[in-house]
């Protein structure tokens, strides 16, 4: 059975109505949604890395290549999906509040 958060709103007839709460079972946890967002974290850190990569240019560092800005990206593309994860969650509960 599924709880229901105190919420909802009082009906003319005094009874409550349930249907407006937000049921505690329904809620994505951090690591899914990071695992959703995982494939445009990792995207954006290599955008970021070739970027940057680019820019070191400039002070005399080697430019990354493409395919080495994405495998760098795959292992620090991990917590960036855990932040992003941790932001939406955020910003869901923030929603659900009455």
């Amino acid at each position: 059975m599924s709880k229901v958060k105190e919420g909802g709103r009082n009906l003319r007839d005094g009874r409550r109505d349930q249907s407006v709460g937000v049921a505690m079972d329904d809620r994505w946890p951090v690591w899914k949604l990071a695992v959703l967002l995982y494939v445009f974290a990792a995207t954006a850190v290599a955008i970021n890395l070739f970027m940057l990569g680019l820019m070191g240019q400039a002070v005399g560092l080697p430019a990354l290549s493409p395919v080495r800005t994405l495998l760098l990206s795959i292992p620090l593309g991990i917590p960036a999906a855990w932040l992003s994860g941790r932001w939406v969650r955020h910003l869901l509960d923030e929603a659900a509040k009455p």
